[in-house]
């Protein structure tokens, strides 16, 4: 993402409240982030000392929760 010119949406007292993205570097910010969590998450599991699950089985395990 390049650096651009910061655009912030401010209050009545001039505090800055949010910020203006363009839909490109938003949707590239949230592929980023959930990159991040795979990571995460496969950095937390491989360090477990926990049973090893077949790939399939745990899908399965997790799509039976979501019922």
């Amino acid at each position: 993402m390049k650096t651009k010119e910061k655009r912030y949406i401010t209050n009545d007292r001039g505090e800055k409240v949010g910020v203006i993205l363009d839909i490109k570097d938003y949707d590239k910010m949230l592929e980023d982030v959930e990159e991040l969590e795979s990571i995460r998450a496969y950095d937390a599991a491989k360090s477990s000392e926990g049973e090893v699950v077949p790939f399939e089985r745990a899908v399965e395990e997790i799509e039976s929760r979501r019922l």
